[in-house]
């Protein structure tokens, strides 16, 4: 079934909200899609249950660290704030920990919990990472909104959500290897990662109408992510990983994981200048 198509601004023309939108779902679409290849793989024993962990973790450490170099090194005409960008992406990392921590110790006292299907330290596990892929759609659904402003808005948004389409993939990808090789079905773990994007077309419409108020923020917000999410890559999914696949099997699947991250936001961002 064809997706329907948004009415094409013309060159230089405002794009409308409802193109903002449409991007900003697509984007959040996308990140089902990284739940994909898991359902070809069979039932996985307690050490390939680790190496997913740690595969997961490389991703979200390499993630992290991009948000931490894209709000260290902020450079935007419309930024009015006096306060360097590196100063507010560190407010932000260390709200973020602060956030995390606070959430955890909430979840623990809940061992009743459920998400998709899992229960115990699965599901406080699986619901931590969710909310820390939540929190960084926050800031890339702000992102996609200020890429549609200005006079090359047009042009620069399509750019900046088809970039940010292919980089919730694998994003989807750590969502799932943390519940499927647990027993959550494919559907169920596709919904959960798609819900963890949903902030990206609520925030995109925002932050499009009201452009010179979220660039300012923005650092803040991209720190306040990256710091959650290191902390549950470090404390939860290393940790766990270790565990069941041992110190070198998890430095090595982490690393690799981590480097092929990398490699792939560097082509992309590379496509995206090209």
């Amino acid at each position: 079934v064809p997706l329907p198509t948004p009415p094409q601004p013309q060159h230089g023309e405002e794009p409308s909200i409802q193109h903002v939108f449409y991007y900003g779902w697509l984007t959040a679409v996308s990140t089902g899609l990284g739940a994909v290849p898991l359902a070809f793989a069979p039932n996985l024993s307690t050490y390939w249950v680790g190496v997913s962990n740690a595969i997961a973790a490389g991703m979200m450490l390499m993630a992290s660290y991009s948000l931490f170099y894209e709000g260290c090194y902020f450079d935007d005409p419309g930024d009015t704030s006096t306060i360097p960008s590196m100063y507010r992406t560190a407010i932000g990392a260390l709200v973020g920990l602060l956030f995390i921590n606070v959430t955890e110790k909430f979840i623990s006292n809940h061992e009743d919990l459920t998400v998709g299907g899992l229960g115990g330290a699965d599901a406080r596990r699986a619901l931590l990472i969710f909310f820390v892929m939540t929190l960084h759609s926050f800031s890339e659904g702000v992102g996609i909104g200020v890429s549609f402003g200005g006079v090359h808005g047009s042009e620069l948004g399509v750019f900046i959500s088809a970039s940010l389409a292919v980089h919730n993939i694998p994003e989807g990808l750590a969502m799932a290897v943390t519940m499927m090789p647990r027993g959550t079905s494919l559907l169920t773990a596709m919904v959960w990662a798609i819900l963890s994007s949903v902030p990206q077309p609520l925030m995109a419409v925002p932050a499009y109408e009201f452009v010179h108020h979220f660039i300012p923020i923005l650092p803040v917000g991209l720190g306040f992510a990256g710091g959650a999410m290191a902390w549950v890559a470090i404390f939860e999914l290393l940790m766990e990983a270790v565990e069941d696949s041992g110190l070198v099997t998890t430095a090595v699947v982490s690393s690799l994981s981590l480097g092929g991250m990398h490699f792939l936001q560097e082509a992309i961002d590379a496509g995206a200048r090209s």
